[in-house]
């Protein structure tokens, strides 16, 4: 258990489970939304940006980062996907939360869909609870964000190498191709920028907070059944953004295939 003190572990009202180690995390929201904070330490994120991941461009290992500007504990791990932001071999996904908003400062990002996905993984995981910094890789490995050493590791042990169906665009459509099994097709834009805020209340008043692949929208495209499907690509709210196709077994299940489009 990571060395905290047993008040900070009551108050916080629970833990999350990483490689069989508990973590506390920078903020709890069970479903009567009450919260609290714990101190994580953090090492610099040097561990991440070496780490073999068995994936290619191709097919990129996803990894979903839930965080909120309010967090005191999120910047350690926005350091750490910052540090992957720009790997082929990773699809590194910035998803602001809203549950923070309310505690001194509103996240610039925040949108409620990107909180009812965190809440999809809880309920189909038996969780009961969502956190920050969190981060979920390929739909299935869940860790807490702020530690280099613990996200790599559940990087690699979570790896989906190269499987899955292949992922075509041309022409303003994408094909999900052959493969097994049923699944939901996202699309998600993204912001592959460095966008800098500066932080003027709550626990991150005065700091200037770095975000990469922040994302601006997430939307189903439709269904998979094992059979070539194609879809039409909804056009970029931005020219700044990109688009990212996820094809992914039901609400809160494992990703099968993700490509950048």
């Amino acid at each position: 258990m990571t060395r905290t003190s047993s008040l900070s572990l009551l108050f916080a009202g629970a833990a999350l489970a990483v490689g069989g180690v508990f973590a506390v995390t920078g903020f709890i929201a069970t479903g009567s939304s009450i919260g609290a904070t714990a101190a994580v330490a953090a090492p610099a994120p040097t561990a991440i940006s070496a780490i073999s991941t068995g994936a290619d461009a191709a097919h990129p290992t996803v990894v979903e980062l839930y965080e909120s500007q309010g967090c005191s504990d999120c910047p350690p791990a926005n350091a750490n996907v910052n540090a992957l932001a720009a790997r082929p071999d990773i699809l590194a996904l910035n998803f602001a939360v809203t549950y923070w908003d309310r505690l001194g400062w509103k996240d610039t990002f925040a949108k409620p869909a990107y909180t009812a996905r965190q809440w999809d993984y809880s309920n189909a995981a038996g969780r009961g609870q969502v956190a920050t910094p969190q981060v979920i890789i390929n739909g299935a490995g869940t860790v807490v964000g702020a530690n280099p050493q613990n996200l790599a590791r559940a990087i690699r042990d979570n790896s989906r190498g190269l499987g899955g169906p292949q992922i075509v665009a041309a022409n303003g459509k994408v094909t999900i191709g052959k493969g097994a099994g049923k699944a939901t097709v996202w699309i998600v834009q993204y912001d592959p920028r460095t966008l800098t805020v500066p932080i003027r209340a709550g626990e991150n008043g005065g700091r200037s907070l770095d975000h990469r692949n922040v994302v601006r929208s997430l939307a189903t495209l439709g269904s998979w059944n094992g059979a070539p499907v194609t879809f039409t690509v909804p056009a970029l709210a931005d020219r700044s953004y990109r688009n990212a196709i996820l094809v992914q077994q039901g609400k809160g299940g494992k990703i099968v295939a993700a490509a950048r489009i």
